[in-house]
């Protein structure tokens, strides 16, 4: 058997992309309208309130989830994968040039690269394939009779504990924790930080900054066109 590798695992929305992908996907499935107009409706209000601070990107986010998971069903994998395709092409390059920098010099040194997140894994494939990520792990929505989504999520629970996909992978994978990184920004990464020897808060939310200090973890910011090391 071959020695383990080491692996670096990168959260992807917010962390490598400039925005959510998922974000992106929905509002190319209603231009493309294979969702509804009046989809936006959902998360119309907590959009507003996030963009005016009066509320946590997280319901905004969680409204977004809801939304693709409700108008998702019975739209076919080919008009997906038509618009996954149509938004990679215009927005992949939509990157943070410190992670996407620091992906690039790991694939160099011969990390294997795990991206982990809570987007569609049908649009988080294409879009890492284009970075050189080794493997992905994302929300798999699952498709019945005429390759149709119906709405249903596949051991949703997996995803749901970022920890334990990285003990997976590093079984599977034969990867080592020796010289581990893992790369977040918000508290849903915490456990993915905590399980690698060399954890990266970058761009942190207040609930990660605040544990990140405790635990004195490099924290990176990336502002206009500086890269700040403020831990």
């Amino acid at each position: 058997m071959s020695a383990p590798q080491k692996f670096a695992a990168f959260d992807v929305d917010g962390t490598i992309f400039r925005s959510s992908l998922l974000i992106e996907l929905v509002e190319e499935l209603i231009e493309a309208g294979h969702f509804p107009p009046e989809a936006r409706t959902h998360y119309h209000s907590p959009w507003h309130r996030w963009l005016d601070r009066e509320d946590s990107y997280e319901k905004y986010i969680g409204a977004v989830v809801e939304t693709f998971t409700k108008n998702i069903k019975g739209v076919s994998y080919g008009d997906f994968a038509n618009v996954v395709k149509k938004l990679i092409d215009e927005k992949k390059n939509r990157t943070y040039v410190y992670t996407r920098e620091l992906v690039k010099n790991l694939k160099q040194r011969g990390y294997f690269l795990l991206a982990i997140s809570g987007s569609p894994k049908g649009v988080l494939d294409s879009f890492c394939h284009e970075l050189g990520f080794d493997k992905v792990y994302g929300r798999f929505y699952e498709l019945g009779p005429g390759d149709r989504f119906t709405g249903g999520i596949v051991d949703e629970h997996l995803i749901a504990n970022k920890a334990n996909i990285i003990h997976r992978a590093i079984e599977k994978e034969n990867l080592s924790l020796e010289g581990s990184i893992a790369v977040g920004d918000t508290d849903g990464d915490i456990s993915m930080l905590e399980a690698v020897e060399k954890p990266i808060c970058f761009n942190p939310n207040e609930k990660l900054y605040r544990y990140a200090k405790l635990n004195k973890w490099p924290i990176i910011v990336e502002r206009k066109d500086v890269i700040y090391r403020i831990n």
